[in-house]
């Protein structure tokens, strides 16, 4: 009885030590390659009604061309994001620095024209480690590309008649330029004219291959090669639109 060998104390907590290293490496890891810091952030409700609740497209008010036709600015409110999904889970990408305008021609959208721009220093997922690696060489290369653009070249869908609060659905096609290199791609997008402004949410896929990318798949996680980006924008009228 008196003969049992115990475990010395030392490679106990010696076990002990290198487990916790081990897990706290391990979600180090995880939250470095897969975890998410940001949520979306939608203009528009799920439902496509007015946050006042005034838009059921039957009961609202007509309105007027004299108030949708001429220039919007982004405001400062607007977001833009792009999201990876890996094995473990979505991570959101934003920036809220978004500038552009949309100039708006109601009774004619071919005469519509749009355009913005993100600066690649502004994307944030809320790990910096992460961030700079996505705005580093091997991917945005943010300092000899600083900007990522998008030029509309059409606007399809969209209707001569608005209602107040109302979502009206179109399509906005043009092109997206990354690291200096262009991709045509088509927004699937609402609008919704509410109080006085315009409120715009629209998404389209790329991937990583259309901008000269690799795949950041690794031995920890999978990665698919599809990235969303997401627009949820706010503008403003101009006064002399």
């Amino acid at each position: 009885m008196g003969n049992k060998q115990r475990k010395p104390k030392k490679t106990v907590l010696f076990a002990s030590g290198l487990a916790f290293v081990l897990l706290a490496g391990g979600y180090a890891a995880y939250d470095y390659y897969a975890g998410n810091h940001v949520e979306i952030e939608r203009v528009i409700p799920a439902g496509g009604q007015a946050s006042s609740g005034q838009a059921s497209s039957g009961g609202a008010a007509a309105v007027s061309a004299q108030s949708l036709n001429g220039t919007w600015k982004v405001a400062a409110s607007s977001k833009a994001y792009f999201s990876v999904t890996t094995s473990k889970e979505t991570v959101n990408f934003v920036s809220d620095q978004v500038a552009g305008q949309w100039d708006l021609n109601a009774a004619d959208p071919a005469q519509s024209k749009g355009q913005g721009e993100v600066p690649i220093a502004s994307i944030s997922s809320g790990n910096g480690q992460r961030d700079g690696h996505i705005k580093g060489k091997d991917y945005l290369q943010a300092d000899a590309f600083p900007k990522a653009t998008f030029q509309v070249s059409s606007f399809e869908g969209l209707p001569k008649e608005w209602k107040e609060g109302a979502a009206v659905p179109f399509k906005m096609k043009g092109k997206l330029n990354v690291k200096g290199i262009d991709k045509e791609v088509t927004f699937e997008s609402n609008a919704l004219y509410e109080q006085g402004q315009l409120k715009l949410s629209g998404t389209t896929v790329v991937t990583f291959g259309d901008f000269g990318m690799k795949n950041p798949h690794t031995v920890v996680l999978e990665a698919e090669n599809n990235v969303t980006v997401r627009l949820e924008l706010v503008l403003s009228k101009q006064a002399n639109g």
